[in-house]
C-alpha cells in the first residue's frame, strides 16, 4: 500500500516537472489540474487502502474459518444422519399415524352403524310405543263402546231373560203394556201368589260411573210409585249391568214401606226360583193326604241319603287320612319320595258344573250301569262295607 502511494507521489513530480517545462501561459492551469489529479489520487489511494484492510480483514476471517471448516463438515454429518433418523421417524409416525386415521375411520363408521341402528331401534321402539298407545286407546275406546252398547241394549237384555225363565219354570210374565196400573209402568214383572214383583233394568246415561251409586239410590226412591199399589209385592228389584258393580257400594234399601234390591241379570234366574219355591209351600196345604204322603217319602229318603252319604265320606275320610300319616312315617325314605313325585305328577278333573246344564237323573244312571259293567268284565267283585252309625 505504502508503495503504491510513494509511486503515486513519484508520477505527480514527474507531471509536475513536465508541467514546468510548458509554457507559462498554461502553468497554472495545468498546475491546477495537477492539483485536481494529485487529489483525485489521493483519494482513490485511500480507497485502494480501505479495500487493501478490508481484503487483509476477510483474509484472516477466511483463515480463522478455514480451521472451523471441517468441524462444520462433521457438524453437517452429524445433523444429516439426524435428519435421516428423523426422517425414518417421521415416516414411522406417519404410517403410525395413517393405521390409527385408518382404525379411526373404521371405529367412527361402526359407531356411525351403531348409532344408525340405535337410530332406528328408538324410531322402532317410538313406532311400536306409538301403535300399543293407539292400541290401548283402541282398546278402550272398544270396551267403552261395547260397555255403551251393553248398557243400551241391558233393558232389552234383561226383558228377553226374564221371558226366558218365566217360559222355561210356567211363571206368568207381565209386560210393560200389560201392567195393571197405567200410570206407572216398570220395565218388567212376574206374577208370584196374586202378587206383581216388579224387576226394573237401570243402566247408566254416559261412561261416567262416579254419579251412578247416587242414581240408583234416587231410583230406590221412585220405586214407591209401584210398591203403594196392594198387589204389587214390597220387595222390588232393580236391575244393573254386571259391569258397574264395582261402584256400587250398597245392594239393600229399607225404605220403610217397602224394600229394594239391587241385582244383575245374572241374580235374576235363583231370584225367580226361590220366590216360585215359596209358592209352591203355599199351595202345600191343599196336597191329598196320599200326595203329602209321597212328597214327605221322597224328601225323607234325600235326608237320609244325604247324611248317610256325609257318614260315609267322613268315615273313609278318617281312613284315608290315617294311611297317608302311616305312609309318611312307616315307608322307606326313598320310596316315600318317589311316591311324592308319582302324586304331584297326579291331577284330578271332576266334571265341571256349567251354568244352565242340568244334571240329569238318567245320566248318572248310565254312567253307574257302565262302572258297574266295566267291573264284571274286568272280574272286579263288588266290596260291601257294613258300617255302624247312628241315625
Amino acid at each position: 500500500m505504502e508503495f503504491i502511494i510513494l509511486a503515486c507521489i513519484v508520477i505527480g513530480f514527474i507531471l509536475l516537472a513536465l508541467y514546468l517545462k510548458r509554457p507559462n501561459s498554461n502553468i497554472e492551469q495545468q498546475l491546477e489540474q495537477k492539483s485536481t489529479r494529485i487529489l483525485q489520487l489521493e483519494k482513490e489511494g485511500i480507497e485502494k487502502d480501505t479495500h487493501l484492510s478490508n481484503f487483509k480483514n476477510l483474509l484472516d476471517i477466511a483463515t480463522a474459518k478455514t480451521g472451523a471448516f471441517e468441524e462444520l463438515k462433521i457438524e453437517k454429518a452429524k445433523l444429516e444422519e439426524g435428519i435421516k433418523r428423523l426422517e425414518i421417524e417421521r415416516n414411522n409416525l406417519k404410517g403410525e399415524t395413517i393405521s390409527l386415521q385408518k382404525a379411526e375411520e373404521g371405529r367412527q363408521l361402526e359407531s356411525n352403524k351403531n348409532i344408525a341402528t340405535a337410530v332406528t331401534l328408538q324410531q322402532s321402539l317410538e313406532k311400536e310405543k306409538e301403535r300399543l298407545n293407539d292400541d290401548r286407546v283402541k282398546e278402550k275406546e272398544d270396551q267403552l263402546n261395547k260397555m255403551k252398547l251393553k248398557w243400551s241394549e241391558h233393558e232389552k237384555e234383561v226383558e228377553n231373560h226374564i221371558q226366558q225363565i218365566c217360559r222355561n219354570n210356567i211363571i206368568t210374565y207381565i209386560s210393560q203394556e200389560d201392567f195393571p196400573h197405567p200410570r206407572n209402568k216398570p220395565d218388567n214383572s212376574i206374577e208370584i201368589m196374586d202378587q206383581l214383583v216388579v224387576f226394573d233394568a237401570k243402566s247408566p246415561a254416559n261412561d261416567d260411573l262416579t254419579n251412578f251409586p247416587k242414581y240408583i239410590k234416587l231410583q230406590t226412591e221412585s220405586l214407591k210409585k209401584y210398591a203403594k199399589h196392594d198387589n204389587v209385592k214390597n220387595e222390588l228389584f232393580l236391575v244393573i249391568p254386571s259391569n258397574t258393580l264395582d261402584v256400587i257400594d250398597q245392594f239393600h234399601y229399607n225404605i220403610g214401606d217397602y224394600n229394594v234390591f239391587i241385582i244383575t241379570k245374572d241374580a235374576l234366574e235363583p231370584i225367580i226360583l226361590s220366590l216360585k219355591k215359596i209358592e209352591e209351600y203355599e199351595f202345600a196345604d191343599k196336597l191329598s193326604p196320599e200326595d203329602r204322603d209321597n212328597v214327605c217319602r221322597i224328601i225323607g229318603k234325600f235326608a237320609h241319603t244325604t247324611k248317610r252319604r256325609i257318614q260315609i265320606d267322613e268315615f273313609f275320610a278318617r281312613e284315608f287320612l290315617d294311611t297317608l300319616s302311616k305312609a309318611g312315617t312307616q315307608l322307606p325314605r326313598d320310596i316315600l319320595e318317589n311316591v311324592i313325585k308319582f302324586e304331584n305328577a297326579e291331577k284330578l278333573n271332576p266334571p265341571m258344573e256349567k251354568r244352565n246344564k242340568q244334571i240329569l237323573t238318567k245320566d248318572l244312571k248310565e254312567q253307574v250301569d257302565k262302572l258297574e259293567n266295566e267291573m264284571h268284565l274286568r272280574e272286579i267283585p263288588k266290596i260291601v262295607t257294613k258300617i255302624e252309625f247312628d241315625n
